[in-house]
């Protein structure tokens, strides 16, 4: 099989990453007979610089021509003060919206090799943690109206939320769907109590559970979300959520697992069509050092083979040569707990991960 990938290493560390996830999936053509052809694509700070905008119209052509996208990361310190709309971070939401991108799938999976690292109490994350958060992409406050006023009491700002039956219904189907193949339990977060956006999110969510009678829902204000995934977080399975409230509990949930260095994630349009890529940004301080953990990207790729091409062997070994690189006590400086033990793990660098993962497929 012949599948074409358009990549997008983009910024700080994104490249690095990128690089060891392309030499895993070259790895798995390879042992499984396919042939992936990539083509670079240019977006974010790097765009900024070469042609004066974070998302040329050429690249946005060139992705939605493609099979998949692979992005790396996008932004940095070097741009932080341009304004919004010409900002890296204007190529990822254009990304997002240009490729009808609508739910993002964030999984928050605790691997058992990893246990120390997790901040928790042992007893709380005992026998495992696996939850996905499904977030809506393309509407909430992130795409509303947003502008600047003159007021009594100075220049304000304002952003607007909004949301319509037919957003919340997509996203909130395939959180439906997606707990009927793990634990068929979801947790819908909103904040009800407060905000219109929500009353309406929360009554659309209720009518889609109607179709599916053997999956439990529950809803949860946002404030409580974020505590409940602190006190026990093996009581979720699928957590659906808006825009920015599934960016900032994903962030957090993934820090349960131990290192935002290990999570993958996929962002998908109808159909197969999806953009993978880790959940942590481009930390540009880690940038040419060696040190960036490429787990996260080589695990988004995972992500890629299973739901865009329908390749589950192939997504099970790269996952399954990830776990033995981490039962072998390889790891990179995040998940490296104790540096002056030399026999308690072994500290390596972004390639060496990327070939140890590779020669493990």
């Amino acid at each position: 099989m012949k599948y074409n990938i358009a990549v997008v290493p983009g910024d700080g560390i994104g490249p690095e990453v990128v690089a060891e996830a392309l030499k895993v999936l070259d790895r798995v053509g390879e042992k499984f007979g396919h042939e992936f052809n990539y083509t670079k694509v240019l977006a974010g700070g790097c765009a900024i610089d070469e042609v004066g905008e974070p998302l040329p119209e050429e690249s946005l052509k060139i992705c939605k021509e493609n099979d998949a996208v692979l992005l790396g990361a996008v932004g940095g310190w070097k741009w932080d003060d341009l304004p919004g709309d010409q900002r890296p971070e204007k190529a990822l939401l254009g990304l997002r919206k240009g490729l009808a991108l609508f739910a993002n799938l964030r999984p928050a999976l605790l691997f058992d090799e990893l246990a120390d690292a997790c901040p928790l109490k042992k007893e709380i994350v005992d026998g495992g943690l696996d939850l996905v958060v499904v977030r809506e992409l393309t509407g909430g406050i992130y795409f509303g109206e947003k502008g600047r006023k003159q007021t009594d009491m100075g220049e304000a700002a304002y952003d607007i939320e909004i949301y319509s039956e037919e957003e919340i219904e997509r996203i909130a189907e395939v959180a439906f769907d997606m707990a009927m193949k793990r634990g068929k339990k979801v947790t819908s977060v909103d904040k009800a109590n407060v905000l219109e956006s929500s009353r309406l999110w929360r009554s659309v969510v209720m009518k889609v559970a109607e179709k599916y009678p053997e999956v439990e829902l529950n809803h949860l204000y946002v404030d409580n979300a974020v505590m409940q995934i602190i006190r026990d977080p093996k009581q979720f399975d699928v957590i659906v959520t808006s825009n920015m409230f599934g960016d900032i509990l994903s962030d957090g949930a993934s820090q349960v697992t131990g290192s935002i260095g290990m999570l993958p994630s996929a962002s998908l349009a109808k159909g197969n069509f999806g953009m993978y890529e880790p959940v942590h940004g481009s930390a540009p301080d880690l940038a040419g050092t060696g040190k960036a953990n490429p787990m996260a990207t080589i695990l988004s790729v995972a992500m890629m083979l299973r739901y865009s091409f329908d390749l589950s062997e192939e997504a099970d070994a790269i996952e399954n040569a990830v776990k033995k690189v981490l039962a072998d006590k390889y790891r990179t400086p995040d998940i490296m707990l104790n540096e002056k033990d030399p026999d308690a793990c072994k500290l390596i660098g972004t390639k060496e991960a990327g070939d140890l993962i590779t020669a493990n497929i």
